[in-house]
């Protein structure tokens, strides 16, 4: 019997949250005639922290992308109390991607690899009927491989991550931490982070599904549809 699927993530919520709301209160909030640099920030980190505890509570499934998620905006906050330079905003956004990128490699010798939450998810693939044919057909040492390559592939999407996140927030932070103008910066680089970062990683790693698919189906003699949850009824439908 497969798992109970999760509730899904209000993508719109997200959004509004995480992007827009911030954005908004960042660029047009900020001057000192409103709520000022200090508030402005305040309030723009309040809700993607809010919406991350909420979604956490919800979904009732607690991840490490998520908590790291939630120790970014806080860390966000403390850095713009400490008014540090644009800089160390800079080595944030870039350090956490590259923390999890290492992170993939690292867990490649453990029992529970991280690809296994990203790519190889019994939520999304009906892993039981996998391990079936690929015990049948002998190839349980070759899926080692294809997923170990797969957990590469991430790695490196962690680190284009990483170096795109720096280098964005390293062309648009220029003003001093603590001003309306730096706010204004910063809600710039939300809105851009989804065509210059998001985008680009999403790319890479459906680039790095479908090839890890494409082995499965290779190495197992099933069809795409027999692998993925749901595919089955989609095409009897």
């Amino acid at each position: 019997m497969p798992p109970t699927a999760p509730k899904r993530e209000n993508l719109l919520l997200n959004l509004v949250c995480n992007i827009a709301l911030p954005t908004v209160i960042l660029m047009k909030l900020s001057d000192e005639n409103r709520l000022g640099p200090n508030g402005g920030m305040l309030l723009a980190l309040i809700f993607p922290l809010g919406y991350g505890i909420y979604d956490l509570i919800r979904r009732k499934k607690t991840n490490v992308f998520s908590v790291v998620g939630i120790c970014s905006v806080l860390l966000t906050g403390a850095l713009n109390h400490l008014k540090v330079d644009g800089f160390w905003f800079a080595v944030k956004e870039g350090a956490i991607p590259l923390l999890f990128g290492v992170a993939v490699l690292v867990s490649m010798r453990t029992k529970r690899p991280l690809v296994h939450e990203l790519l190889w998810n019994d939520q999304v693939i009906d892993t039981a009927k996998v391990d079936a044919a690929l015990v049948e057909h002998g190839h349980r040492s070759a899926f080692d491989r294809l997923l170990a390559n797969a957990s590469i592939g991430l790695a490196l999407s962690f680190l284009l991550s990483a170096v795109l996140n720096f280098g964005l927030a390293r062309y648009l932070l220029k003003s001093p931490v603590g001003t309306p103008e730096f706010n204004a910066e910063l809600g710039r680089m939300n809105v851009l982070n989804w065509p210059v970062i998001v985008l680009p990683s999403m790319v890479v790693t459906m680039v790095i599904f479908y090839r890890l698919m494409n082995g499965l189906t290779r190495l197992t003699g099933l069809e795409f549809d027999e692998i993925v949850r749901g595919g089955g009824a989609k095409q009897k439908a």
